[in-house]
């Protein structure tokens, strides 16, 4: 199995020489000081052990054997103990020198997860959109929620769903419980309350598919890595079997190919990598032992690895003088990665020598880069001050005065510009992000509820300005192919002048019904335009005598000479004996009936009398233009009028029957005979004008 100890590889190690694989161990004390071998390894075993480094990427120390070859006599006279012993001296020497490379790869690795996150973290705020909570409703959550989830990777999004399920859930316990409230104010009762809120449900199936994309999620990574698992262990058998079946002649090039195929697997899970990796290191160290057998490969490799790790530590000594920081601690990162996972092991004459330049120049990116965190969180600390005298600003805003549109508009741009000042003075210490950030949402709260309030009341003014302006469209659409082109003309004209008087409606209408209404109006007066534009000859000659027609039945008026019944009469019956005027002209007719109002002034008869005379020659107009669908509706008008007067006149007389004094003395009374009166003769006239229509075949 893989759970492996040190005393167990150890051991292994011994047994494999003593199996007969021709695993030779050079030795650098012969038999006769083995004694003090011993005793030094003794006393280095009683140092405190090693923990390994708690990363994914373990640090490979470099514990492969500088081998040298011995003479064979010198061969025969090594005894098994020797052996053993000269395993254990290079197993504590390997340690030792480890101590300094792991706690400057721990460093190294440390701090680069640390920026790993932090980067990505920021690459992911860049991507994110920026949210303000204060601003959204219920539903603005969930539609916010589900847009995050349809854009963005599951991983990149935790915090911003963390944050809209916080918000909501507080937004709706503040929903609920006004429902609550207004429902006993209404009469029930607290413990009958009840409310299904669909936006609930809404909000539980964006959670929902959060919930399941995220164990989905972490599921993949568990069988990419599990996968990755299972890939590592079948390079460990192969290794093993290169070890166990080795030829001189190709074990080198295939132990390369495998150490590629190694590199290139991805991460596995975190409690197996320890015990994987001291696995493949054993066997590692296996097979270099082997190498001892042909000096060429084993030379070969070491003058290798030498070359590759010269060209890291210039590469590493270069970043030293980087003004960028973050860059080289990035590059570096990819050095040690490089050092650990793709190079192997030099002479171990030069091994001390080789890694101390590269931890040198190791150490002082790392001072450096210290030193820079140290002056940005210098900056970060500075920024906390700045943010809250921005805060204290947004407090300070006076919008309590706000009552137009234009107002808000003027302390909206101060506090955007405030919100953007607050955002652009950068970061603080993540020990008070919390704290300042709550206390930047809690000044723009109160500004947005008093700037919400003021515009949900627009909003219901701009709903009953909706309500009007739909009424002239539906007038304006109803009237478009009017053929009495005088009437509609000036219901136009009229339902034009009432629109500019309207105030605003809401922005997603307002287009819409503009459009509606533009439609209807231009298109009646393209047919307007259209019918004066084809006026024949004929009816240009017949306009010119009428018009000049009440020209002079307007002056003989004005003079008031012989001005009689019969004159009003004969005017009549010359107007329509000229004929009929096209629709587009019909303004004649009200202009001649206007004529005939002001002789009706002159003549001595009754009020009643000239307003059925002016009603006469209405009809008889209709009638000359058959128009069968006007006289319709003026008989139904004047049915209706007349149901109108007689219920009012019975309501009247009903009203008298309740007065105790019903005197005729008494004022009231009086008033009341006087409007039955009044009423009675309005119904005389109009039951004539319903009997002249009668009258009329049509």
């Amino acid at each position: 199995m893989l759970d492996v100890n040190n005393d167990q590889l150890s051991s292994d190690s011994m047994a494999d020489g003593e199996e007969g694989k021709q695993e030779i161990k050079s030795v650098k004390a012969k038999k006769d000081n083995s004694d003090a071998v011993k005793e030094e390894i003794k006393e280095t075993q009683e140092a405190p052990e090693i923990n390994e480094v708690e990363t994914t990427d373990t640090i490979e120390s470099e514990s492969e054997e500088a081998v040298k070859e011995l003479e064979p006599k010198e061969k025969a006279e090594v005894k098994s103990n020797a052996k053993s012993v000269e395993k254990a001296e290079d197993k504590v020497e390997d340690k030792i020198e480890e101590k300094e490379e792991v706690k400057d790869e721990e460093d190294t690795e440390a701090k680069s997860g640390q920026d790993v996150e932090e980067k990505k973290e920021e690459e992911t705020k860049n991507k994110l959109p920026e949210i303000d909570l204060s601003t959204l409703t219920l539903e603005g959550v969930v539609d916010t929620m589900k847009s995050l989830l349809e854009e963005f990777d599951i991983q990149e999004i935790k915090q911003q769903i963390e944050d809209l399920r916080i918000d909501f859930l507080k937004k709706f316990k503040a929903f609920i419980q006004e429902k609550k409230e207004e429902f006993v104010k209404s009469g029930g009762k607290a413990e009958d309350f009840f409310y299904n809120a669909t936006v609930k449900n809404k909000f539980d199936e964006q959670l929902s598919i959060y919930k399941r994309k995220r164990q989905q999620f972490y599921r993949d990574i568990e069988r990419i890595q599990k996968e990755n698992l299972e890939l590592r262990l079948k390079l460990i058998e192969e290794l093993k079997q290169l070890i166990d079946n080795a030829e001189a002649s190709t074990m080198y090039k295939k132990f390369r190919n495998l150490q590629e195929r190694w590199r290139e697997v991805g991460q596995i899970p975190h409690a197996k990598y320890n015990d994987i990796w001291r696995t493949y290191h054993h066997h590692v160290e296996r097979f270099y032992d082997l190498l001892h057998l042909n000096n060429d490969f084993r030379d070969l490799d070491f003058k290798h690895n030498l070359e590759e790790k010269t060209k890291l530590i210039e590469k590493a000594e270069a970043l030293t003088e980087e003004e960028d920081v973050n860059h080289a601690f990035k590059e570096l990162q990819v050095l040690h990665r490089m050092w650990k996972e793709e190079i192997g092991p030099v002479a171990r004459e030069l091994r001390e020598e080789v890694w101390h330049k590269f931890s040198e120049a190791t150490k002082k990116i790392h001072k450096k880069r210290h030193e820079f965190q140290e002056i940005l969180d210098e900056r970060y600390r500075a920024n906390v001050g700045l943010k809250l005298a921005v805060i204290e600003k947004i407090n300070s805003l006076d919008f309590e005065k706000n009552q137009t549109h234009k107002d808000w508009q003027i302390s909206i741009k101060e506090l955007d510009k405030l919100r953007d000042e607050f955002f652009a003075i950068g970061k603080v210490p993540k020990s008070k992000n919390e704290e300042v950030w709550q206390l930047f949402r809690e000044a723009t709260r109160k500004f947005n509820a008093e700037k919400n309030a003021f515009y949900k009341n627009i909003k219901k003014g701009q709903a009953e300005n909706l309500k009007m302006k739909l009424s002239l469209v539906e007038k304006a659409e109803e009237h478009k192919d009017s053929d009495n082109w005088a009437e509609a003309t000036e219901i136009y004209k009229k339902i034009q002048a009432e629109w500019k008087t309207i105030g605003h409606v809401p922005r997603k209408d307002s287009d819409k019904i503009w459009k509606r209404f533009k439609e209807a109006c231009n298109y009646y007066f393209d047919r307007l335009h259209e019918k004066q534009n084809n006026i024949d000859k004929d009816q240009s000659a017949l306009i010119d005598k009428k018009k000049e027609f009440i020209e002079t039945l307007k002056q003989e008026i004005e003079k008031g000479k012989d001005i009689s019944a019969d004159l009003v009469h004969k005017a009549l019956e010359q107007w329509r004996a000229l004929g009929v005027l096209p629709q587009k002209v019909k303004h004649l007719d009200i202009k001649f009936n206007k004529v005939l109002d002001a002789a009706y002034k002159k003549l001595n008869i009754d009020k009643d009398e000239a307003d059925f005379l002016r009603f006469k020659n209405s009809v008889d107009a209709m009638l000359d233009q058959k128009s069968t669908r006007k006289l319709d509706s003026e008989q139904l008008f004047i049915r209706r009028k007349i149901d109108d007067i007689t219920k009012e006149i019975k309501q009247l007389e009903n009203n008298i029957s309740f007065i105790s004094n019903a005197s005729e003395d008494n004022p009231l009374v009086k008033n009341v005979y006087k409007n039955i009166k009044g009423h009675k003769k309005s119904l005389e006239v109009w039951k004539r004008k319903l009997s002249y229509l009668k009258k009329m075949e049509y």
